[in-house]
């Protein structure tokens, strides 16, 4: 490897102090910088790392938790370059290394001594008065939620152009199988291998006795419609970024075109992970 990127979260001042400990591990074995900065923070002898940049690094260190390393591959998609998350964070699904494991990992990283995950995405387009308004892509999941003093909330589904129900609902998560240990793990969806290619739909909190999620290919559409009035309703992209819904807007959901690549080392899979982290989030 010639050039890395380096992700950090500015706001932990664990991971910043090991950013600068890897910007010096790297230029003493010729390895190149390439640092994504922002106004307050920056690192001496790095290179910038931004979307014109990005072609130029083999693969980008994320310092943060899932969150961080979920904001990376939604700044970055379509870039197709590799993330590698270590974790300062809680939980940790989505990175590759702990602390203790840093540099050995690193060690086996410049060695090749890795695999490559490539995670399937999610496109969300916001129909508006028959007009695309905007347009996100989601590693996780597209949630669409009702505020903190809004009442039940009613959203019109059909899969395939199928008319599967009007939920009543606090909200409705469309996640991906990398998503399925997130929110939706935790509103009672499945636990889907994160290697399949599948969008899971699971309603939160339905105020109905039959609504259950439902695991559907990827190739189909799920459009949802906004029907309830007066409501304060968001949707979330990722648990990163939220936009204000009104009445009767359209949420269309697809597989998206990109797809975010996640390194992995040989010794620690899927399942080692999630029984790992499930155990401790029971003492968190």
């Amino acid at each position: 490897m010639q050039n890395i990127g380096l992700v950090v979260n500015w706001s932990k001042s664990e991971a910043i102090e090991v950013a600068n400990d890897l910007v010096n591990w790297f230029l003493t074995r010729g390895i190149k910088v390439s640092l994504q900065q922002n106004k307050e923070n920056t690192i001496e002898n790095t290179l910038v790392l931004d979307r014109s940049t990005v072609k130029n690094v083999n693969c980008i260190l994320v310092l943060g938790g899932d969150g961080t390393l979920l904001n990376t591959a939604g700044e970055y998609v379509g870039c197709s370059v590799p993330l590698l998350g270590i974790n300062f964070g809680q939980l940790g699904f989505l990175t590759s290394l702990e602390l203790p494991d840093l540099y050995a990992g690193l060690e086996e990283l410049l060695k090749g001594n890795y695999s490559v995950d490539s995670r399937m995405m999610l496109e969300a387009q916001v129909i508006r008065k028959n007009e695309q308004i905007r347009e996100f892509y989601a590693l996780n999941d597209i949630v669409i939620t009702k505020g903190a003093f809004s009442r039940i909330i009613q959203l019109e589904t059909f899969i395939g152009g199928q008319y599967i129900d009007k939920y009543p609902a606090d909200g409705l998560i469309v996640s991906t199988p990398t998503g399925s240990t997130a929110y939706s793990l935790s509103a009672g969806g499945p636990i889907v291998a994160p290697d399949l290619e599948v969008m899971i739909i699971t309603p939160i909190c339905p105020h109905n006795l039959y609504s259950r999620p439902i695991v559907i290919s990827p190739y189909q559409e799920v459009e949802i419609t906004l029907v309830t009035t007066k409501a304060e309703v968001m949707l979330t992209i990722d648990g990163q970024h939220g936009f204000r819904l009104n009445e009767n807007d359209k949420i269309k959901i697809t597989k998206a075109p990109f797809h975010t690549n996640i390194i992995r080392f040989p010794k620690r899979n899927f399942f080692d992970i999630l029984r790992e982290k499930l155990k401790d989030g029971d003492n968190r």
